[in-house]
């Protein structure tokens, strides 16, 4: 029985699988094995990420080669990179090792890291933004603070005289919070 291959964008030499000679995975068990859900590999098939072969009955079937590539994806979505990034990555050329793994190259590994220092940049001035509002919540929380203990003093019946007159001797002295 042959596997249709619908066009492999990212190898387009690639033959109509043969189901003797090669394992080929339903989507359930491809997303099994990867530990995401078939609605993310499919959600990856409909960015053109990754384009799985369809059996005779149009099922998608994956073979090594996408679970490979869904590794990549999944991976490069770890380390926070962009659909778009992740596209440019699986641009990338791949270098076989002695061992017959699959490596990125010197370039585009210098390509990576560019990116991971870029996304590391975008932290930075998002934790510096989070600390600015942090502080502001403070003060504000502070400023509320000291109205609801105003309005409860209040309730409890000091009278407003009294109460402003000790707020503005506590804010006169040193080292006292607002």
């Amino acid at each position: 029985m042959l596997i249709y291959n619908s066009g492999k964008p990212f190898s387009p030499e690639r033959k109509p699988a043969n189901v003797m000679s090669e394992e080929l995975l339903t989507v359930r068990d491809a997303a099994e094995r990867l530990g995401v859900t078939p609605r993310t590999l499919k959600y990856y098939e409909e960015r053109g990420l990754v384009v799985p072969s369809r059996s005779e009955g149009r099922y998608r079937l994956y073979d090594a080669d996408d679970l490979e590539r869904f590794g990549r994806i999944l991976r490069l979505r770890s380390l926070g990179f962009s659909l778009h990034g992740i596209v440019e990555m699986l641009k990338r050329p791949l270098e076989k090792t002695d061992a017959g793994h699959n490596r990125y190259s010197p370039d585009s590994l210098a390509g990576i890291k560019n990116g991971l220092q870029q996304q590391l940049d975008a932290i930075d001035t998002r934790i510096e933004n989070v600390r600015r509002e942090l502080k502001e919540a403070q003060t504000v929380r502070a400023e509320l603070r000291l109205d609801l203990d105003y309005v409860e003093a209040r309730l409890a019946g000091q009278s407003a005289e009294a109460l402003l007159e000790q707020q503005s001797k506590t804010r006169a002295k040193p080292g006292s919070k607002k």
